[in-house]
Order: structure tokens, then sequence, then C-alpha cells
């Protein structure tokens, strides 16, 4: 495998992004991996590189780059994080996933053309969104346990979620207070309304962040594995 760190160019500084892909057989399709709160980190470098080794050119950025290069949840607070996390907005990361497809169309390793998205999180309503701002790129994005899907915010995803032209699915946790089941079923009937391309499915079971090896308590090894398979299921008849 090859893996590297680098720097992004955007309007707003250097995006710090890791990047790893296979070292044979490329080009590979490319699939942006967004972040959740808790940031850049050892686990979600582990869970690229599970993508990656699958034949894919994964890019995690640090979306936090604009306030700061390194965060270290364990170093902080959940003050703090909350202040990361309420800085960005749908349009600062549909920038930035603008310059991560310039940067990939430009690596000779990185296969042009349909690309995949996945976003944990505080990044469900990115990978959502994205899909629907780059309709011509984006062919499969995922959402798991993602908050804020449909709000009444003015930039809530559902919003232009009629734009998708890919498949879009969401994984959703069965107890999650960051996204409950309310607003899915909402967001399921303005999908159905739209008939867009899309899954929901619930992971019987599971609370808010289940996929994380390193989550204490609330990691869930089977469910962690589907939301794998249904990754994988989706890649493969997408890119």
């Amino acid at each position: 495998m090859i893996e590297k760190e680098i720097d992004i160019a955007t309007a707003d500084g250097d995006m710090n992004t890791l990047i790893t892909h296979p070292e044979e057989e490329g080009p590979h399709p490319v699939i942006l991996f967004l972040m959740d709160a808790p940031g850049k980190r050892g686990e979600l470098h582990d869970m690229a590189r599970r993508l990656g080794t699958a034949g894919y050119y994964v890019m995690l950025p640090n979306l936090y780059y604009r306030r700061v290069r390194v965060y270290r949840y364990a170093e902080s607070t959940r003050q703090k994080m909350h202040a990361h996390m309420d800085a960005l907005n749908t349009a600062m990361v549909c920038e930035d996933i603008a310059n991560l497809i310039d940067y990939a169309d430009q690596d000779g390793a990185a296969k042009t053309g349909k690309l995949g998205c996945v976003g944990y999180c505080m990044s469900g309503p990115f990978a959502f969104a994205a899909a629907a701002q780059f309709p011509d790129r984006i062919a499969a994005s995922a959402s798991l346990h993602g908050v804020h899907l449909m709000t009444d915010a003015l930039d809530s995803p559902h919003l232009d979620a009629h734009k998708i032209l890919g498949e879009m699915y969401f994984g959703c946790a069965e107890t999650d207070s960051y996204a409950p089941k309310a607003m899915v079923e909402s967001l399921r009937s303005h999908l159905d309304e739209i008939a867009i391309n899309y899954r929901i499915e619930w992971y019987p079971g599971t609370q808010h962040g289940f996929v994380f090896p390193k989550r204490k308590g609330v990691y869930d090894n089977a469910s962690a594995e589907r939301h794998w398979e249904r990754l994988f299921a989706l890649y493969r008849r997408c890119l």
C-alpha cells in the first residue's frame, strides 16, 4: 500500500490530508472519507486503510484545518470540539471537496470520473450534500449515523437532494439522540417524493458512533462489519 500525508492548497489555507491506495493495478477509484467530530486521527486512518486495501484511492482530509492543523480530542474538551464543528458549514466542506477532486484528477494513481464519498456523524450531512453538489462526479455516497440530515436550516442537505444522480446510503443507529428516528423517517418520506436512488437502513441495538472500534461501550462489531459490507457493495456497484 502507498500512504502519504500531503497539504492541499485551498483559499483558506493548507488542508492536511491522508491519502492511501494500493501500490499496483491502478489507477483506483477515489473515495472521499469525511471525518466525524473528534477529528482526523489514527482510528480513522485505519478505517481509510481498510477502504484502500479493497482497491480504492482514499482521501481523508482534516476538515478543521482552518482552525487547527492537528486536533487531539483526548487533549481537548467537548466545548472545543463543538467550537471546531460549529465553525464548519456545508458550503465550506463542498469547497474542500472541490479541492480534493482537483488534486485527485492530477494524480495518476487516482482514477478520473466517478468517485465515492462517505461521511460519519457530523459529516453525514456533508456527504449527503456533496452528492447533490457534485452529481456528475459522486456516483455513490454514504452517511453513517449522520446528524442534521433534514432540518429547518437554509442549507439543510435534503433541500438539494433532488439533484442527486448517484446512489445514496444512510446507515442509522437504532438509538441516536443526535439523529432521532423522527428525523430519519421524515427524510425517508421526502426522498420517496423526489424518487432518488437511496436506501435507509437501521442497525438494531446500536448507538451513535457504533462503527468506531475505539468508542468504548458503543462499538458494535457485527454492525460495524455490516457497514463495511454495505460500503464495499455500494462502491462495487457504482464506481
